[in-house]
């Protein structure tokens, strides 16, 4: 493997591979891909361009900073982004072709009043509870946007909400009230191309959520986004694999405490080996005593607290040296720990361990 000392290693090919996996449940016209955040912490240029690769025909991000580093790198696909602040630079935006998602009245008009005619797409608030226009000022947007519209100072692409996947009778609730939205949206003469509800857990798993479009995000990075069903079960392939070098290899007796607080006391002779990876690089210290670890094939786990920079695994007999590599997680095809093992033990998600990986874990593509 690599020398280097933290590494996130993205299979490219495994991106492309999982969007078409994906396109191919979903059987939806048009695929959006999302790489906010940058594309889950797997980097958003060249993850952009394998889930072009495999037949993304959109790309999604949260702010329009992100959607400028993109164009920046040369990437003209459409492109959409949703969420504002009150210094959003729209007229930008406008001018690279980005498209941009509209959450109230006042963000139209922001909108409307930048240089050049944009393209929005209009978010409704169907359950969630999140971003988009409230239930109550639903009829008023649809009717302020469409005389914008009809003013040639917008053009209204699309129309998009966003299930909570709290339920499939919640689900289902939300699928009907986003149909009625569609129904007075078209009954005042607007025609939007792109109408999108389902994320990826909805593309594969909600009856009648797909419409035109579907936003796939943490499954195009193979990670399954439900707890009763891993990657594998999804036939997608974990695009990830975080490793670190062995630091320190020493041999301790029986009683010789490990990191702070002495949470974890060494039971017999044994021999303790120093990961350099901690919280600063995005390894929860919520995994402390709990997270697992692939070194040479065998799985251990970490012994004691997680600190900043490092942690110490417990390796009993086993032949480790410095320079091997600790496998935090990856593809448990390989072997190795998932994301989804660390997400357990940290009591969160596994779109949660890849995004949070810090900025001293190098990135390397394949």
């Amino acid at each position: 493997m690599s020398g280097l000392l933290r590494e996130a290693f993205v299979n490219l090919e495994a991106i492309s591979g999982n969007v078409e996996h994906l396109r191919g449940l979903a059987q939806t016209e048009h695929t959006l891909v999302v790489v906010k955040a940058n594309a889950y912490g797997h980097g958003a240029v060249p993850s952009a361009r394998a889930a072009l690769e495999g037949g993304a025909d959109w790309l999604g991000v949260a702010d329009i900073d992100e959607a400028l580093e993109l164009r920046a790198a040369g990437i003209t696909a459409p492109l959409l982004a949703w969420i504002h602040g009150s210094g959003a630079d729209f007229a930008a935006a406008v001018t690279a072709g980005i498209d941009l998602g509209v959450n109230n009245v006042g963000q139209a008009e922001r909108i409307a009043a930048a240089s050049g005619v944009a393209n929005v797409h209009v978010k409704f608030d169907t359950g969630l509870g999140r971003n988009g226009v409230a239930p109550i000022d639903r009829s008023a947007t649809i009717e302020r946007v469409a005389e914008l519209e009809q003013a040639g100072l917008i053009r209204v692409r699309g129309i998009f909400s966003h299930l909570a996947d709290a339920g499939t009778d919640a689900d289902l609730a939300q699928v009907a009230a986003f149909e009625s939205i569609l129904a007075e949206v078209r009954a005042v003469g607007l025609a939007p191309e792109f109408v999108h509800l389902a994320a990826t857990a909805g593309a594969v798993r909600v009856p009648g959520a797909q419409f035109s479009m579907v936003r796939i995000g943490v499954g195009a990075y193979g990670l399954s986004p439900f707890a009763d069903g891993d990657s594998t079960a999804m036939g997608l392939t974990p695009a990830m694999t975080v490793s670190a070098e062995i630091v320190s290899v020493k041999r301790v007796s029986a009683g010789t405490g490990v990191s702070y607080g002495h949470d974890f006391v060494a039971q017999r002779e044994t021999t303790l080996v120093l990961v350099p990876m901690g919280y600063a690089d995005g390894i929860p210290r919520h995994a402390s005593s709990r997270g697992p670890v692939s070194i040479n094939g065998e799985r251990f786990v970490v012994a004691g607290r997680i600190a900043m920079d490092q942690f110490v695994v417990d390796v009993g007999d086993a032949t480790v040296a410095e320079g091997d590599r600790a496998v935090l997680f990856g593809d448990p095809a390989m072997g190795v720990p998932s994301a989804s093992d660390w997400a357990s033990a940290a009591d969160t998600i596994n779109y949660e361990m890849v995004t949070r990986m810090g900025h001293r874990v190098s990135r390397r593509y394949t």
